[in-house]
Protein backbone atom coordinates (compact mmCIF):
# COMPACT_ATOMS: atom_id res chain seq x y z
CA UNK A 1 0.00 0.00 0.00
CA UNK A 2 2.99 2.33 0.60
CA UNK A 3 4.13 2.18 -3.02
CA UNK A 4 0.35 2.55 -4.26
CA UNK A 5 0.56 5.91 -1.94
CA UNK A 6 3.55 7.26 -3.15
CA UNK A 7 3.26 6.27 -6.62
CA UNK A 8 6.70 3.70 -6.72
CA UNK A 9 6.82 1.27 -9.47
CA UNK A 10 5.24 -2.20 -8.02
CA UNK A 11 7.83 -5.03 -8.81
CA UNK A 12 8.71 -7.97 -6.64
CA UNK A 13 12.12 -6.30 -6.23
CA UNK A 14 10.76 -3.20 -5.00
CA UNK A 15 8.94 -5.16 -2.72
CA UNK A 16 11.88 -7.46 -1.55
CA UNK A 17 13.52 -3.97 -1.02
CA UNK A 18 11.42 -2.38 1.28
CA UNK A 19 9.91 -5.85 3.20
CA UNK A 20 11.61 -6.81 6.35
CA UNK A 21 11.77 -10.42 6.18
CA UNK A 22 11.82 -10.96 1.92
CA UNK A 23 15.34 -10.92 0.32
CA UNK A 24 14.71 -12.24 -2.70
CA UNK A 25 12.11 -11.56 -5.25
CA UNK A 26 11.72 -15.25 -6.16
CA UNK A 27 10.46 -14.73 -2.91
CA UNK A 28 7.22 -13.39 -4.31
CA UNK A 29 6.95 -14.46 -7.59
CA UNK A 30 7.24 -18.65 -6.44
CA UNK A 31 4.76 -18.37 -3.71
CA UNK A 32 1.46 -18.43 -5.43
CA UNK A 33 -0.39 -16.29 -2.69
CA UNK A 34 2.32 -13.65 -3.14
CA UNK A 35 2.66 -13.68 -6.84
CA UNK A 36 -1.56 -12.68 -7.02
CA UNK A 37 -1.37 -10.36 -4.89
CA UNK A 38 1.68 -8.84 -6.48
CA UNK A 39 -0.60 -8.84 -9.62
CA UNK A 40 -3.20 -7.14 -7.54
CA UNK A 41 -1.97 -4.37 -6.48
CA UNK A 42 0.20 -3.41 -10.17
CA UNK A 43 -3.27 -3.63 -11.44
CA UNK A 44 -4.26 -1.19 -8.77
CA UNK A 45 -1.37 0.65 -9.41
CA UNK A 46 -2.00 0.62 -13.26
CA UNK A 47 -5.77 1.66 -12.64
CA UNK A 48 -5.10 4.30 -10.77
CA UNK A 49 -2.16 6.43 -13.21
CA UNK A 50 -4.67 5.82 -15.88
CA UNK A 51 -7.17 7.59 -13.97
CA UNK A 52 -4.50 10.68 -13.05
CA UNK A 53 -3.32 10.74 -16.40
CA UNK A 54 -6.82 11.71 -17.94
CA UNK A 55 -7.71 13.98 -14.43
CA UNK A 56 -4.64 16.05 -15.58
CA UNK A 57 -6.24 16.51 -18.92
CA UNK A 58 -9.67 17.83 -17.72
CA UNK A 59 -10.05 21.33 -15.88
CA UNK A 60 -10.95 22.17 -12.52
CA UNK A 61 -14.69 23.22 -13.11
CA UNK A 62 -14.75 20.08 -15.38
CA UNK A 63 -13.83 17.41 -12.58
CA UNK A 64 -15.62 19.26 -10.24
CA UNK A 65 -19.10 18.95 -12.22
CA UNK A 66 -17.80 15.69 -12.65
CA UNK A 67 -17.75 14.38 -8.88
CA UNK A 68 -20.61 16.55 -7.87
CA UNK A 69 -22.67 14.67 -10.80
CA UNK A 70 -20.93 11.29 -9.18
CA UNK A 71 -22.30 12.28 -5.68
CA UNK A 72 -26.15 12.36 -6.91
CA UNK A 73 -25.99 9.39 -8.99
CA UNK A 74 -24.36 7.58 -5.31
CA UNK A 75 -27.28 9.57 -3.05
CA UNK A 76 -29.94 8.35 -5.54
CA UNK A 77 -28.40 4.64 -5.75
CA UNK A 78 -28.43 4.62 -1.88
CA UNK A 79 -32.23 5.70 -1.92
CA UNK A 80 -33.06 3.25 -4.12
CA UNK A 81 -31.01 0.81 -1.87
CA UNK A 82 -32.85 1.92 1.04
CA UNK A 83 -36.23 1.46 -0.92
CA UNK A 84 -35.50 -2.14 -2.07
CA UNK A 85 -34.82 -3.12 1.44
CA UNK A 86 -37.88 -1.86 2.43
CA UNK A 87 -40.02 -3.17 0.24
CA UNK A 88 -38.08 -6.44 0.78
CA UNK A 89 -38.52 -6.94 4.50
CA UNK A 90 -42.48 -5.74 4.15
CA UNK A 91 -42.77 -8.39 1.34
CA UNK A 92 -40.84 -10.79 3.60
CA UNK A 93 -43.57 -9.99 6.71
CA UNK A 94 -46.43 -10.10 4.48
CA UNK A 95 -45.20 -14.16 3.32
CA UNK A 96 -44.80 -15.13 7.20
CA UNK A 97 -48.02 -13.67 8.03
CA UNK A 98 -49.38 -15.48 5.58
CA UNK A 99 -47.58 -18.57 7.16
CA UNK A 100 -45.24 -19.36 4.23
CA UNK A 101 -42.22 -18.29 6.17
CA UNK A 102 -40.52 -21.85 6.45
CA UNK A 103 -41.04 -21.78 2.25
CA UNK A 104 -39.24 -18.66 1.75
CA UNK A 105 -36.86 -19.77 4.16
CA UNK A 106 -36.09 -22.78 2.42
CA UNK A 107 -36.18 -21.17 -1.09
CA UNK A 108 -33.22 -18.56 0.77
CA UNK A 109 -31.09 -22.46 1.66
CA UNK A 110 -30.12 -22.68 -1.65
CA UNK A 111 -29.19 -19.12 -2.10
CA UNK A 112 -26.53 -19.28 0.87
CA UNK A 113 -24.77 -15.94 -0.20
CA UNK A 114 -27.90 -13.74 -0.82
CA UNK A 115 -29.53 -14.58 2.28
CA UNK A 116 -25.96 -13.70 4.22
CA UNK A 117 -26.04 -10.32 2.10
CA UNK A 118 -29.39 -9.82 2.94
CA UNK A 119 -28.55 -10.33 6.32
CA UNK A 120 -25.26 -7.86 6.33
CA UNK A 121 -27.80 -5.16 5.04
CA UNK A 122 -30.56 -5.34 7.20
CA UNK A 123 -33.11 -6.86 5.16
CA UNK A 124 -33.75 -9.93 6.69
CA UNK A 125 -36.32 -9.67 9.73
CA UNK A 126 -34.83 -10.86 12.63
CA UNK A 127 -36.60 -12.28 15.89
CA UNK A 128 -35.80 -14.07 18.91
CA UNK A 129 -36.86 -17.57 18.89
CA UNK A 130 -38.28 -19.11 22.38
CA UNK A 131 -38.70 -22.45 23.39
CA UNK A 132 -41.34 -23.37 26.03
CA UNK A 133 -41.46 -26.37 27.87
CA UNK A 134 -45.07 -27.47 28.51
CA UNK A 135 -45.71 -29.21 32.13
CA UNK A 136 -45.78 -32.41 32.96
CA UNK A 137 -49.21 -33.69 33.03
CA UNK A 138 -49.75 -35.68 36.39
Amino acid sequence: MELLEADVTITAREVTRRHPALKHASSITRNGSRSEALKAYQAEQEARREWLSRTRKRSREGLAAQLAQKELQVTDLERQVELLRIAHLTMIRAVGEMGGMSKLLRLYESYGGVRQELARIGALPSAEVKTFELPKSV
